[in-house]
């Protein structure tokens, strides 16, 4: 069997869990009734499942092709399901009318996405990338650029990428030394290398735009002085349309663990015609945006990628005959029983199920909260979810990406000897996802922004409005018989939350390797701590269809895998606060002679 897009998960967290329709006088969500978003969903998932799927190991096993004359080709099926892609109108799902995309809901596109990626995440990043350069010049760019550029990339006639890896530098982007010299015109010449450019050089779209970073001369050094410009791979011409070729180029491709299918470029800027996007100096400050929208979807990359895994482990578990049952044989009439009846190898899909369920309902909760700080009218409310993209995001883009790498290599243990095998999908599943752990900011440094910088921005504001609504969501349900257990799993979960906050704050200032040291453990303490809610909000939902006489087995099995998070992963949140609680006394006491 192949990937099954998740459509029931998908509208039950919509309709019964985040009540999407509560939100029908907002913009977006004012066309986007349920009966239409199911629509949406069910072509989304037609199309990754029949369309983009197939191709997965197509992709993986054939590669990119870079050819002498700089080009690149996709593999075989990608061009022509790109365009296929575009026609049916999926990369304008998301943008703004006013500039021909179709204006839904984040947490829309987000469910749209998520089927894409698990079907073919590396044939996921051509588009993907597009919508982060439209993103960044839809925050920063002036009038003109955002009517000559926006059209197009929300169409996906353009591609688009970002171009900030140096081979000197990767976090550290305040040791950029792509240059920007003034043309005289109102353009800039941008000469320099970068590496690592996912979708850099393609055949999928008739135009790149490259958004780069580069220091203009006389810049301040660090990041103070970093600038953006868009740098199209073809210069538009009086229409808007591609015109003389530009000078930037790929040197050629990198050879990769995975996502074959996905062109990751070193581009070579040579005096490359560039235009200033927002102020001089200003240029992280608009990246971000495209940066933080990339970070949310790697988080979503790690989930997808956990969920194709996941299936595929367990229709190889209800297949595969091996062994008896210890309680007695399941199979009587055949030669064994399928390793499904083995705790073990439960074990490992219910560890995944409880995950990723929650995992998705965390990050289209945050999703939604971005689509309500856009167009909410409640200053409020805008305020509140500002806060929470900026604390989440973090959280999000490492938690579900380890997760997920983990689901992968569980997934790959199900199959056994199979899964290390090029016969079986597992492989390729697990070689996709370890990138999701890495790019758009390592899992440490995700860690380290959350503890260092989003935590106490604003004085603690975020945080303290997460914990506040835990707090009132416990406080209203905790008496009630069937959410019981699910609110002092929250409850508990919120005070380890909360007792590691505190111990970060009173013993980072002491000492900052002390809140360095423990950040990860911090993050995956915040990790379980947001699941634990969403599931919470999961139970309440599927509580509230039970009790109405709605027989669907589905919600009983929800509960089901609902309290398997409590009782085994749920604790996990007791060992990251011990182990946040340590301090960096151990961590820091080996010499550096002695590693």
């Amino acid at each position: 069997m192949s990937y099954q897009p998740p459509v029931r998960e998908h509208l039950f967290l919509l309709r019964d869990v985040l009540q999407i329709e509560k939100y029908a006088n907002l913009p977006g969500f004012a066309d986007a009734p349920l009966d239409l978003v199911e629509q949406i969903l069910t072509e989304a998932a037609k199309f990754s499942a029949e369309v983009l799927a197939p191709l997965n190991a197509v992709g993986d096993k054939h590669g990119c092709t870079w050819n002498p004359d700089g080009s690149v080709t996709t593999p075989p099926g990608f061009k022509e399901a790109y365009k296929q892609f575009v026609e049916g109108g999926w990369p304008a799902l998301g943008a703004d009318p006013a500039f021909g995309g179709q204006g839904l809901p984040a947490v829309i596109a987000m469910a749209s996405n998520e089927m894409s990626s698990s079907a073919n995440m590396a044939f996921s990043m051509y588009p993907g990338l597009t919508h982060g350069a439209y993103s960044a010049i839809h925050a920063g760019g002036s009038d003109e650029q955002k009517a000559l550029y926006l059209p197009k990339l929300a169409s996906g006639q353009w591609g688009g990428t970002m171009n900030l890896t140096e081979p000197q530098c990767g976090t550290d982007l305040g040791l950029i030394r792509t240059k920007a010299a003034p043309a005289g015109d109102g353009s800039y010449r941008i000469s320099g290398q970068k590496i690592w450019i996912s979708s850099g050089e393609h055949d999928l779209a008739e135009n790149i735009i490259h958004l780069v970073l580069a220091r203009i001369e006389g810049a301040p050094g660090g990041t103070r002085g970093i600038s953006l410009f868009i740098v199209p791979k073809f210069l538009p011409d009086a229409d808007g349309n591609p015109g003389a070729r530009n000078q930037v180029s790929c040197l050629g491709l990198e050879e990769k663990m995975g996502i074959h299918g996905n062109a990751t470029c070193v581009m070579s800027h040579e005096a490359a015609t560039g235009w200033l996007i927002g102020e001089e100096n200003r240029g992280l400050a608009i990246m971000f945006v495209m940066m933080n929208e990339a970070r949310l979807g790697v988080g979503m990359q790690g989930l997808a990628q956990g969920e194709a895994a996941y299936q595929a482990a367990a229709q190889f578990a209800k297949e595969r005959l091996q062994g008896r049952s210890l309680t007695g044989p399941k199979n009587p009439d055949g030669p064994a029983d399928s390793i499904l009846v083995h705790p073990d190898v439960r074990r490992m899909l219910m560890d995944a199920r409880a995950v990723l369920e929650a995992g998705r309902a965390f990050i289209f909760w945050t999703a939604l909260h971005a689509d309500l700080a856009q167009s909410d009218p409640d200053e409020g409310v805008r305020q509140k979810g500002e806060d929470y993209m900026a604390l989440l995001t973090p959280v999000l883009k490492s938690y579900l990406t380890e997760r997920g790498f983990q689901v992968a290599s569980d997934a790959m243990q199900v199959h056994g000897g199979s899964g290390f095998t090029e016969h079986f999908p597992a492989s390729q599943y697990l070689r996709d996802s370890r990138i999701t752990l890495i790019y758009e900011g390592t899992n440490g440094v995700q860690a380290l922004d959350l503890v260092g910088r989003k935590l106490p921005a604003n004085g603690g504001r975020a945080v303290s409005a997460f914990m506040a609504e835990i707090d009132a969501f416990v406080a209203a349900h905790t008496a009630d018989a069937a959410m019981k257990p699910f609110a002092d799993g929250l409850a508990g979960a919120k005070a380890q939350l909360q007792e590691a906050t505190l111990w970060l704050m009173q013993n980072g200032f002491a000492n900052p390797d002390n809140a360095i040291a423990g950040s990860s453990d911090y993050l995956r303490l915040f990790g379980l701590t947001g699941l634990a809610y969403m599931w919470a909000l999961m139970a309440k939902a599927a509580n509230d269809k039970i009790a109405a006489g709605d027989a669907d087995p589905f919600y009983a099995n929800k509960l089901t895998v609902g309290r398997y998070f409590l009782e085994r992963v749920l604790p996990d949140a007791g060992a990251a606060l011990a182990k946040v609680k340590t301090g960096a006394e151990t961590v820091m006491a080996l010499p550096a002679e002695a590693f």
